[in-house]
């Protein structure tokens, strides 16, 4: 069985406004330091989804699929499940992560966070049985694996929660290689519409998402972040895509280019890269 020695990489830190939250002591970094786990995640992935309006009109057989990249401690998918309780189609809940440690030392501390109450039992399943039933019409199933390097066995998605370690702390997972092979499994020719949604508003992980193939925009606000970013296979279902003026800003910013392999490097877009980047169809 295993110690309870990896549970001292985190600890708990309270937020402005009294609410707690998790800092992952080997990242150096504090998960929704803006604000708390339960209003990232409705403002940042449900809400700007669009989540339950669009749940609620699925009218397929097969389930509404969630890529839930980056479990962490779980509070997307589970705000996910409880804005879902009362629509009837089915849905599954696919999170991606190469480590639940987080996410079990979350669960030794419910009553800090406050937002798992209620779900210990439904979690708990998860992490033994690597898949749980939440609600009836709700299948939530665990893949262990790092992300940015292995084939992803899940059905294409309808709808990505991309939520890893920052760009600095984790390239790999904001890189061209893992943007595009989020891309590959909504771009096909019957594919239906994907939203895209995380909490960075950098440049160079725009530049990288559009050049793996996605339609970029501007996302919402949340916490201290005054915008986010959005993506899509398609651009009808963004509400502010960048346009050809965006390039202007690319073009002189100082860490633009696009995010490549395991490094992390803030310079500017080379020539070659932006005109790739201006030849794309939403720059047409």
């Amino acid at each position: 069985m295993k110690g309870r020695d990896h549970l001292k990489n985190y600890e708990l830190v309270t937020l402005r406004g009294g609410t707690r939250s998790i800092r992952s002591i080997l990242h150096g970094e504090t998960m929704h330091i803006g604000t708390d786990p339960r209003t990232e995640s409705n403002e940042l992935h449900i809400q700007q989804q669009r989540i339950v309006e669009r749940v609620g009109e699925w009218e397929h057989e097969l389930p509404f699929v969630i890529w839930d990249v980056g479990l962490g401690p779980a509070s997307n998918a589970v705000m996910a499940i409880e804005s879902l309780r009362y629509c009837k189609s089915p849905v599954e809940i696919h999170s991606f992560e190469i480590s639940t440690e987080v996410l079990e030392f979350a669960l030794n501390h419910v009553d800090d966070l406050g937002y798992l109450k209620g779900w210990e039992d439904c979690i708990a399943c998860l992490l033994a049985e690597g898949s749980a039933y939440p609600l009836p019409h709700i299948r939530w199933q665990l893949h262990r694996g790092d992300f940015s390097r292995e084939l992803h066995l899940a059905p294409p998605p309808q709808s990505i929660f991309h939520d890893p370690y920052s760009p600095s702390r984790n390239p790999e997972m904001w890189n061209l290689e893992t943007f595009r092979s989020e891309w590959e499994p909504v771009s096909v020719p019957d594919a239906l519409p994907c939203l895209l949604t995380n909490y960075t508003r950098s440049t160079a992980v725009r530049v990288t998402l559009a050049l793996a193939g996605w339609f970029i925009g501007t996302g919402v606000p949340t916490g201290d972040k005054t915008e986010t970013t959005i993506a899509s296979n398609r651009m009808d279902m963004l509400e502010k895509p960048f346009n050809r003026e965006w390039l202007l800003r690319v073009n002189s910013s100082t860490s633009a280019t696009p995010l490549r392999g395991r490094n992390y490097e803030r310079k500017p877009i080379s020539s070659q890269d932006f005109a790739k980047l201006s030849g794309l169809p939403q720059f047409q």
